[in-house]
């Protein structure tokens, strides 16, 4: 049942953990998470409570994530997709069922949301989970092996360092979200030990290289995320990422370079009974005024293990009772409908 009621929002100070960027988006530093005692670790808890109270949005610093390495992923991600057409077909893939290149065209993130729209403007590489279970059926949708892009030495032990570097970091944040909760440090790690995730590398073309958008089209069309966190690593750009406050508002996402942009999916919003916000957000067309800007993304969508069964924290961490869901057939159900090729 609902509480039917909502709870205010602390604004806490954690020196030396939290730094405001905006009122909505902050930077947290995750470097007392890693190096410090129960009582830093406590005070990023409730940093990140309160940030995905307010928006489900947060920056964190001090990840680990090496720079080169996300620099080296993009060049070589780059590399791919200066590819001709009929080279990258060799790895073309389906959003719904299939790892791969995904073409201009495969997919529209708004129909996630039952809107309508043109296709996103945008290309992926998009890879995940491959640790087999031994069952047919399962292993089909979920675990399918990674055929990695032979043209560009380098790239496929790019992509398989770089997801393994984030699969540690998804889980290291999961602990932080349980201690948020006020939970046992171990509270997700039951239901994530065998989990599913993606990680899409997204190339968004420069309006040079598209034409102009139609109407309501975008780099990404308005959606919420399906899982439990993304982890995104982004370039700053006039087409870049907006979030849809709880004010109603679209904002443009705050960057700061060397950051990771986290946000909370679906799954993630349910288990916490909407304390945490699933935000809309979106990527906006490439810019007029910068007709040359392209931009590469490198997000990693974390979820849980297929057969997880997601049930509403109750109050007084959980402010809302959703029907119990499996994670994989929630999450089979939207990506199924975002795939429009």
């Amino acid at each position: 049942m609902s509480t039917g009621e909502t709870r205010p929002i602390p604004l806490l100070t954690c020196t030396g953990t939290i730094r405001r960027v905006t009122d909505v988006v902050p930077v947290i530093d995750l470097a007392p998470w890693f190096h410090g005692d129960d009582a830093d670790r406590s005070r990023v808890g409730e940093a990140v409570d309160e940030a995905f109270q307010r928006s489900g949005f947060l920056l964190v610093s001090g990840h680990g994530v090496p720079p080169d390495a996300r620099a080296e992923m993009r060049r070589l991600a780059r590399t791919f997709f200066a590819l001709p057409p009929e080279v990258k077909t060799r790895y073309r893939a389906s959003p719904a069922n299939g790892r791969g290149w995904l073409p201009p065209g495969a997919e529209a993130n708004a129909y996630s949301e039952g809107t309508e729209s043109p296709p996103d403007l945008k290309e992926s590489l998009s890879y995940g989970a491959d640790q087999a279970t031994g069952i047919d059926e399962v292993d089909r949708i979920w675990f399918q092996a990674n055929p990695m892009p032979a043209e560009i030495p380098g790239l496929p032990e790019a992509i398989t360092s770089y997801m393994g570097v984030m699969h540690e970091l998804a889980d290291q944040l999961l602990e932080v979200c349980a201690v948020a909760l006020g939970l046992p440090r171990t509270f997700f790690a039951e239901l994530t030990d065998h989990p599913t995730y993606t990680f899409n590398t997204n190339w968004y073309p420069s309006l040079t290289a598209v034409g102009p958008p139609a109407e309501g089209q975008f780099r990404i069309g308005p959606h919420s995320d399906f899982g439990t966190v993304t982890l995104l690593d982004r370039e700053p750009g006039a087409g870049g990422l907006q979030v849809f406050t709880r004010d109603g508002e679209w904002i443009d996402a705050p960057y700061e370079p060397g950051t990771l942009t986290i946000n909370v999916g679906d799954l993630l919003a349910r288990w916490t009974g909407d304390r945490w916000l699933s935000a809309r957000h979106r990527v906006l067309p490439p810019p007029s005024s910068d007709p040359h800007e392209e931009l590469v993304s490198l997000v990693f969508f974390y979820e849980t293990n297929y057969d997880a069964l997601i049930e509403s924290l109750a109050p007084p961490v959980g402010y809302k009772h959703y029907t119990p869901v499996y994670a994989g057939d929630y999450l089979l159900e939207k990506y199924t409908a975002i795939a429009i090729d």
